[in-house]
């Protein structure tokens, strides 16, 4: 039961998907990380799911692009987003450690995030109707589950910057060393996916996820001395929005190329 209860934990904290009721208790949270990339696999199944929907029913690649957009935040309710946003003003402050902790506190969203934010969206919202329904199609969708099982990584293995709030609360009671090994092989295991759907939008999506996650390890530990649960939600959303980058200019070349081989030939 155990393991159930960590399931609905998980999907209880970083979705809003409706799950039975469970005590917020350590016990219930020991694995709950496990099953985090868990939710990814919703958001990558709703996204192909849309895109079917949306190629049969010819949408404009703006429409098929904004409602591809808004699956994740629907799904997770903006958590992660929030803690990009937050992020962003801390970063941006350009203030000193602890005066960048506060501001991760603090509720109210500044002008950096705001525009970060703007742009995060039309970005993604443009990628998303121009990739369509090809190859990269479930390269992203299965991105969803990457991102969140190197999110889920880096919460055990890497430093917490203060000893509370909902990372330290999530990892705290975790079993990190059974933890880090079921990420490091879901993990492994969308990489393959990743590559199997899509041998070139695979690699460059998986490459543009390792640049992601040094420069977190990097950034996270030389501006606030280790990791929140608002960082961690800048990065992955950071995470996805690269992959996303990467896989869909990825998908250009290789079609520009196939295209200038034909004329070539």
């Amino acid at each position: 039961m155990k393991i159930l209860y960590s399931l609905i934990t998980a999907f209880q904290t970083y979705s809003r998907i409706p799950m039975p009721p469970v005590a917020w208790k350590s016990e219930n949270r020991r694995y709950a990380l496990c099953f985090f990339p868990l939710v990814g696999a919703v958001i990558g199944a709703l996204f192909l799911l849309w895109k079917k929907i949306g190629a049969c029913l010819a949408v404009s690649p703006f429409l098929d692009g904004a409602v591809a957009a808004l699956i994740p935040l629907a799904v997770t309710g903006g958590i992660h987003m929030d803690g990009f946003c937050d992020t962003v003003d801390a970063r941006a402050s350009w203030a000193d450690r602890e005066k960048k902790l506060s501001i991760l506190k603090d509720p109210h969203i500044g002008s950096f995030a705001v525009l970060a934010l703007c742009a995060y969206l039309l970005l993604q919202a443009a990628l998303l109707g121009e990739i369509g329904n090809g190859p990269a199609a479930p390269v992203i969708a299965v991105s969803f589950v990457l991102s969140r099982a190197l999110s889920g990584l880096a919460a055990v293995l890497f430093r917490n910057a203060r000893e509370d709030g909902m990372l330290h609360e999530n990892t705290e009671p975790a079993r990190k060393k059974t933890t880090a090994a079921v990420l490091v092989l879901t993990a492994a295991a969308a990489c393959a996916a990743m590559l199997w759907c899509s041998p070139v939008t695979g690699a460059a999506a998986i490459a543009g996820a390792a640049l992601c996650f040094l420069h977190y390890r990097i950034a996270a530990y030389r501006e606030f001395g280790g990791i929140t649960g608002d960082i961690a939600g800048w990065f992955l959303q950071r995470c996805e929005i690269v992959m996303l980058v990467c896989a869909a200019g990825a998908e250009k070349i290789a079609a520009w190329a196939a295209g200038a081989g034909g004329l070539m030939g």
